[in-house]
């Protein structure tokens, strides 16, 4: 074997025909860049980099990338750029359970209750044939706590039960009929930013 073709053997070419040295550099060249980057800007070679990963077929990589980049967004106060990241996440696995948490924290801070709903749903879903009922059950009651809009808050009763917590169910649909908990937050801006935090805490590892 020559030279030449052995060194094409120890590189070998992704879908776009780069070779993975050329690969990595670039992921390099793109952690450099988040790490230099003002704040505000850190999520966004972050997010290239994930598309890189996507591109070439490497999904781990890929979703490790989003999820970094998400966190990055939302400590810079961006979450509508996190919630497009989450989007990518949800279209390569739709089962990612802390994902649709942080989308749903994320729908519930935007005011966006029909998205919510639906986000609510598939958490609940997918938490369910992962085996991770817990998680969910105390992530949809601290949402039923604070929020004040009775359509969600029943809709949370709901995932409870079919989560099989029925005293924390039973406990939704009390503040469903009073209009919402004692801690529940109705000044936009107030919600807005708890519902960020808790999204923020709810991570993007699946």
């Amino acid at each position: 074997m020559s030279a030449f073709s052995r060194w094409f053997r120890l590189q070998p070419t992704s879908p776009d025909g780069t070779t993975s040295k050329t690969r990595e550099r670039r992921l390099a060249d793109l952690e450099a860049a988040a790490e230099g980057a003002p704040p505000g800007y850190q999520g966004t070679p972050l997010n290239r980099a994930g598309d890189l990963c996507l591109k070439e077929g490497d999904h781990r990589r890929a979703l490790e990338y989003y999820g970094r980049a998400i966190n990055t967004f939302l400590e810079d106060k961006q979450p509508e750029a996190a919630r497009g990241v989450a989007n990518k996440i949800i279209r390569i696995h739709p089962e990612a359970v802390r994902t649709l948490c942080t989308l749903t924290w994320l729908d519930l801070a935007a005011g966006h209750m029909a998205t919510a709903l639906i986000h609510l749903v598939n958490y609940k879903d997918s938490a369910q044939r992962a085996g991770r009922e817990s998680l969910a059950a105390e992530q949809i009651l601290t949402m039923a706590q604070t929020i004040t809009q009775t359509e969600f808050v029943d809709a949370a009763a709901d995932a409870l039960d079919q989560l099989g917590y029925p005293d924390e169910a039973a406990l939704a649909r009390r503040w469903a009929k009073t209009g919402g908990s004692a801690e529940a937050l109705s000044e936009p801006a107030e919600l807005g930013t708890y519902c960020i935090t808790q999204a923020l805490g709810s991570g993007t590892s699946d």
